[in-house]
């Protein structure tokens, strides 16, 4: 330890793929274990070790741990990924020599933990918006080191997409999102935007145009709307807090206006401040889509504890649990 100096030109304080690998995020007690252990002759001892979470959820970060592991010789059965689970219940089981795996029980749980609080806070939206669309929008409320991971976890539970490109793409589809106030205000005109929104961007991407910069949300939805008529996929909602926020009666009144003017196939995408709460009221008047951003990013991750349950083939546990493996017959071999 006393030899390991940190970079002075490092840039971000973020560890790298290798610096996890080389156990250098890990727990300074797990490196005082292997000093003991291969100091009595004892690293290579066979070893059966569970994982169980602390609250029910869905699990995400399976692949990440196999990959952390991948090399080391360790057995690993896990639920498939994207699964519930229940509070207590063994989502993950590995069994090899303790040397091989112990020095990454950290970085492995803190894995699992931050993946299946996301994944499970993605879920909840989903299940409130029923069949409508729900995107991850949390990239700006994290870390960028962990922003691709929690957007992907967030797919994983259940949203139909990503805001930031890498956690998209790691997730296997490609990101999603419409354009920020600001190229509205440096522009002037959230019609002119939409113009040249509509113009250049590829075919495939949705034109759906945020309405609340300037004007009257329905003032300036209906004025969109009348404009690119048929081309415009969707109006964005996302009005600050400062104005009461996105509320059921202003989807309410611009559904009601889009309907009236010929423009029923234009659909409402609220962002800002969502809940699975608030996504069920706007859900009920109107809303179509949304972005859903500090819910997911913020919740809180689903501790994880890994015990060994079995020593050179012989039960054993801590004070106040059961020796021995604990039936998972859900576990499946990686």
């Amino acid at each position: 330890m006393a030899g390991f100096q940190v970079s002075t030109g490092r840039r971000l304080f973020s560890a790298d793929e290798e610096e996890i690998r080389q156990g250098w995020t890990t727990d300074i007690y797990f490196i005082k274990t292997r000093e003991i252990l291969r100091a009595m002759g004892l690293q290579d001892t066979p070893v059966v070790a569970e994982v169980f979470a602390g609250r029910a959820g869905i699990l995400a970060g399976v692949p990440e741990v196999k990959n952390l592991l991948a090399g080391t010789g360790t057995e690993i059965w896990a639920l498939p990924e994207g699964e519930p689970f229940d509070e207590k219940e063994v989502i993950m089981r590995l069994a090899g020599p303790y040397d091989r795996f112990g020095l990454y029980e950290t970085a492995l749980l803190g894995i699992l933990a931050s993946s299946s609080g996301w994944a499970t806070a993605a879920r909840r939206c989903k299940e409130a918006a029923g069949g409508k669309r729900v995107v991850c929008f949390g990239a700006r409320h994290v870390h960028p080191a962990v922003a691709p991971v929690m957007e992907r976890a967030a797919i994983v539970g259940g949203a139909d997409g990503a805001s930031c490109i890498l956690g998209a793409k790691l997730a296997g589809c490609e990101p999603s999102g419409t354009v920020p106030h600001a190229v509205i205000l440096i522009v002037g005109d959230t019609l002119e935007v939409a113009r040249v929104y509509q113009r250049i961007m590829p075919p495939d991407s949705p034109v759906i145009v945020l309405v609340d910069t300037f004007k009257d949300e329905a003032e300036e939805t209906l004025r969109v709307a009348a404009d690119l008529k048929e081309k415009l996929q969707g109006v964005r909602l996302d009005t600050p807090n400062e104005r009461g926020g996105v509320t059921p009666a202003l989807v309410r009144e611009v559904r009601a206006r889009l309907d009236q003017a010929g423009f029923g196939h234009v659909q409402i995408f609220v962002s800002g401040g969502l809940t699975p709460e608030r996504i069920r009221a706007l859900s009920d008047v109107g809303a179509g889509a949304f972005g859903v951003g500090s819910y997911i990013s913020a919740a809180p991750p689903i501790d994880m504890t890994m015990d060994i349950k079995e020593v050179n083939g012989r039960p054993v546990a801590k004070r106040g649990r059961i020796p021995g493996i604990t039936p998972a017959p859900r576990l499946k071999k990686l």
